[in-house]
């Protein structure tokens, strides 16, 4: 793996990962019942994004080692998708 598949793989690994905890533990306009004229109930008030943040980081690098502990090992391999046998033999 080089540094740029590394960094590749850790920038995807890292926006998935915010996208899950993003809506966890959000409170909405409405939630709290002061919701701003012109806005959606829905839009968040209180958000922690700068702990979310931070365990968006955490998640994606214990996610990231595993996920690459596997690919450099070998012990998952591309030939391992190649489903419909579209590879030249191993030589």
């Amino acid at each position: 793996m080089t540094i740029t598949a590394a960094f590749v793989l850790f920038a995807v690994i890292w926006f998935l990962t915010l996208l899950v905890v993003l809506p966890v533990r959000i409170k909405t306009q409405g939630d709290l019942g002061e919701i701003v004229p012109g806005t959606h109930a829905g839009a968040p008030e209180v958000h922690h994004m700068k702990k979310k943040l931070w365990i968006t980081t955490g998640i994606s690098v214990v996610l990231w080692v595993i996920i690459a502990g596997i690919i450099l090992s070998g012990v998952i391999t591309v030939r391992d998708f190649d489903w419909l046998n579209q590879m030249e033999p191993r030589g």
